[in-house]
């Protein structure tokens, strides 16, 4: 379990409510299941024969991201998983998008907005309110709250270039309200932005273990129940925010999606990519992460690794 993970998991809990003041200092723990990326470096493939970064990290960043680039591009899916509060991530996620857009068509799905804010992304595309009314009337900064200047490069891009734009998470209220109270406390109203409860796969051993060591790692309440009302909200928010990657591709088939989202929603497949690939059996995907040149990686987490701050 890598430090990033960690601390994509360490944000969950602390947006639930759940997370000790204490957690912050376990990233700093020695001893994590980790590799320095600086120590995987080594020849890379030719780009025909290319295998994920992560199983042969280069010398040559820049090298390395040029050929992941080319690997990833034909996939209709692709996972760009951040740490929500690293700036070089969302700096990569942009020259990624960027560099996408040039070769074809493109729509970005964003963790960053609930799907009851969908018209506000329009209206701000469509130019009808400006930047500070879409994060005014998104409610931003109680519904995500990480730093605006991370992510107004990318969606200035979109605007310029229109590039739809896709809110992709369920609503604040109701995955509060299964971590608090389980599934079984959802209603009426609850289900407008979420699929249906019978729909949820709640049966990955391996994603609920290592949620669980997650969750026991930062302080969370350790008796049954809490954990398995918070694995409950994380399966539906990895759920809801699956179910709306797939509506987006069958609306519009031809855009490859780019999908900006914390690294837990996707590492090992457990999160989005397989309740996608539930949905839409014959989609291609490929999983990023973004990493620095020095950090430590678990590698085969994701299909590919992009090294931000690359020359």
């Amino acid at each position: 379990m890598s430090v990033k993970y960690l601390k994509e998991m360490w944000v969950l809990l602390k947006f639930l409510g759940w997370c000790s003041a204490l957690s912050m200092a376990l990233l700093a723990v020695p001893g994590l299941m980790g590799v320095d990326a600086r120590s995987l470096a080594t020849p890379m493939p030719a780009a025909a024969s290319i295998q994920p970064a992560n199983q042969s990290f280069l010398e040559n960043t820049a090298a390395v991201n040029a050929r992941v680039l080319q690997a990833i591009a034909p996939n209709q899916i692709l996972y760009l998983a951040e740490t929500h509060d690293t700036a070089a991530d969302h700096a990569a996620q942009l020259e990624i998008i960027q560099a996408l857009s040039l070769q074809g068509d493109v729509a970005i799905g964003l963790e960053m907005f609930q799907r009851p804010f969908q018209p506000v992304l329009d209206a701000y595309l469509a130019g009808t309110i400006t930047e500070a009314e879409l994060l005014t009337d998104s409610e931003y900064e109680t519904r995500w709250g990480f730093d605006w200047a991370f992510y107004a490069p990318i969606l200035q891009y979109a605007k310029a270039h229109q590039i739809p734009l896709i809110a992709l998470n369920t609503p604040t209220e109701v995955t509060r309200k299964v971590a608090s109270e389980g599934l079984e406390s959802l209603a009426g109203e609850d289900f407008t932005y979420i699929p249906a409860v019978d729909s949820l796969d709640l049966a990955n051993g391996e994603y609920r273990r290592s949620l669980r060591e997650a969750f026991s790692a930062h302080g969370g309440i350790g008796y049954s129940s809490a954990f398995d009302n918070f694995f409950a909200a994380q399966v539906l928010w990895d759920e809801t925010m699956a179910e709306q990657i797939a509506a987006q591709i069958a609306a519009q088939p031809d855009l490859q999606m780019i999908v900006l989202v914390g690294e837990g929603h996707v590492v090992n497949g457990y999160g989005i990519p397989s309740r996608v690939a539930r949905r839409l059996p014959n989609v291609t995907q490929a999983s990023v992460r973004l990493v620095a040149a020095d950090e430590t990686i678990v590698p085969e987490e994701t299909d590919f690794v992009w090294v931000t701050g690359a020359d």
